[in-house]
């Protein structure tokens, strides 16, 4: 498949990363590449641009040697093409194994989730909502704590659950605590990671970066963490119809 070329410059921080002066979790001192995106609205979340309709490769011309894969809907990649996410069992968050074929014929949304992140109130209080709004038309969001990003999920699955449930109200499934990136990478992550590459490669680069998987249980798109849960309810909508 040929490279389209992509000369968008890579100039707008990541906003909501940043915390309060003086906290040790601040990534301010952090390499400013690794957060960063394209000012292009076509790269992620935008269901009527050429990213969505037909799918292909982008070369970043602005970082030689970076490729920022994608795809539309029904275009996967071949490497996790013998899989679903319905072929993996998870612990839920009060340890109990459950396997995600139980959501087949689903649309799922695959978050990563902390409790203690600049992001978390904004992106519980819209994954709520957006919940609240289709999980009757088969919708499920599925939540994963992660300790990972600046030890900002410290707490127990008790803790966590009280907190989500509580706090935010979460009615959808949140489950045991789990490492997305490194040597004991969660194998569901493993799938979803392989599936569709992120802009510098498979690693997850925070709390709540986003996975959007269809009915079939393949995985059709991925959101960085600054993408707000309302911000994918088109995309939502768009499989819930297909």
């Amino acid at each position: 498949m040929a490279f389209m070329p992509f000369s968008s410059t890579f100039s707008t921080p990541l906003n909501g990363f940043t915390q309060a002066k003086g906290n040790s979790n601040s990534l301010s001192s952090w390499p400013s590449i690794a957060f960063m995106r394209p000012s292009i609205k076509t790269v992620f979340g935008s269901s009527n641009s050429t990213f969505f309709q037909h799918g292909f490769s982008l070369k970043s011309s602005s970082f030689p040697g970076f490729l920022l894969k994608s795809r539309s809907f029904g275009v996967y990649a071949t490497a996790a093409a013998e899989k679903t996410i319905h072929d993996f069992t998870v612990k839920d968050i009060d340890g109990k194994d459950v396997s995600l074929s139980k959501f087949k014929g689903k649309v799922l949304l695959i978050v990563n989730v902390a409790s203690k992140c600049g992001l978390t109130a904004s992106n519980y209080s819209e994954l709520s909502q957006i919940y609240e709004k289709y999980k009757t038309q088969g919708f499920e969001i599925l939540a994963f704590p992660c300790n990972q990003f600046g030890g900002q999920e410290p707490g127990s699955n008790p803790e966590i659950k009280q907190f989500a449930c509580t706090r935010f109200k979460a009615e959808f499934p949140i489950f045991d605590k789990v490492d997305v990136n490194g040597p004991n990478t969660a194998p569901v992550y493993q799938f979803l990671k392989s599936s569709v590459g992120g802009l510098l490669g498979d690693l997850v680069k925070w709390n709540f970066e986003k996975f959007l998987v269809d009915k079939n249980g393949k995985v059709v798109e991925r959101y960085p963490p600054t993408t707000s849960p309302f911000q994918i309810e088109r995309d939502i909508q768009r499989l819930l119809a297909a």
